[in-house]
This record gives C-alpha cells, sequence and structure tokens, in this order.
C-alpha cells in the first residue's frame, strides 16, 4: 500500500496511507506526493485519490452521518502566492526584497534590503559598486527563473521551502 505525503497548511506532512489523508482535508487540488513519483501534484491528477475522494463525498452526502469531506484547507496555491506576480515584483523592486514580503520570507525580504542599503552606502568605496552589481544580477536571474517556472516548481522552490531566503 502506497504511502503518502500532502502539503497541508504549507507544510509537508506524512507519510500516511489513502484513509488518513481524508483527516487533512484531502481535495482534488491539494498537493500530494508518494514514492515513485517525480514531484509534487495535485490530487486530482492521480486516479486513485480522486476514487477516494469521490467515494468520500458519497459517504458523506445528507443524512449519512458523517462528517464532510474536507473543510477549509485549499491548497491549489499556498497563500494565494503566484510566481507570476513574485516574478515581477523581484524583477521591478527586487533590491528592496519586496518579493520575499510578498512570499511570506519576512527575513529574506529584510536581509535582501539589508544586502542593498550596505552595497549603496559602500559605493563610497569601489567595492560598493561591485557588489551592488553583482547583487543586482542575482536578483535579475532570480526574477527570470520565477518568471519561467511553473506554479508547483515556484512553491516548492520558494513556498515550501524553509529555507529563510531561497534564491536558486
Amino acid at each position: 500500500m502506497a504511502q503518502w505525503y500532502i502539503m497541508y497548511n504549507n507544510q509537508q506532512v506524512g507519510p500516511m496511507d489513502i484513509s488518513q489523508l481524508r483527516a487533512y482535508g484531502l481535495q482534488p487540488g491539494t498537493q500530494v506526493w508518494t514514492e515513485g513519483m517525480p514531484q509534487w501534484a495535485p490530487a486530482y491528477t492521480i486516479p486513485e485519490l480522486m476514487v477516494a475522494i469521490n467515494s468520500w463525498s458519497q459517504q458523506s452526502a445528507p443524512g449519512s452521518g458523517m462528517p464532510p469531506v474536507g473543510g477549509p484547507v485549499n491548497n491549489t496555491v499556498p497563500g494565494g502566492k503566484d510566481h507570476v506576480v513574485a516574478g515581477i515584483l523581484a524583477l521591478v523592486l527586487g533590491s528592496l526584497g519586496i518579493h520575499y514580503f510578498y512570499m511570506g520570507k519576512v527575513s529574506g525580504g529584510l536581509l535582501c534590503l539589508g544586502i542593498t542599503l550596505i552595497s549603496a552606502i559602500l559605493c563610497v568605496l569601489i567595492i560598493g559598486f561591485a557588489l551592488l552589481s553583482v547583487w543586482s544580477v542575482i536578483l535579475l536571474v532570480q526574477a527570470i527563473m520565477m518568471l519561467t517556472m511553473s506554479q508547483q516548481q515556484f512553491e516548492q522552490k520558494y513556498l515550501n521551502s524553509t529555507s529563510v531566503m531561497p534564491l536558486f
């Protein structure tokens, strides 16, 4: 029997069997993974999970005595953060760390802002220009990567990451 992992409140939970997924409000858009899958995928792309979801829905019909399936969990886009918006923010306001604040990574935003401020202050010295130039290129590459990656890759790399300031 497959052991599943589920993204619940932007955290990986598991392993568990299919019957345990119900307690976590498994919905068609919920991100899941099991051994043998190349990457996380929404539950609706996995036939055996959809069979389970559909059977739970039938069991929880009015008058069945079963609690309704799901609940407030909706993992289609964790936190409602979109990779295109984050990429545009990184492109336009990347030096201020706004894209990190948007993604909920406040420490990363403050670090980004701090690096920019230190670089600007050091512009009095020649090294400041070099540091500011390198930092600008790093942020530009990051913005382009955010804009070109899929939503799922973005969620995995930036939203579901425990890193304070994921760059690449």
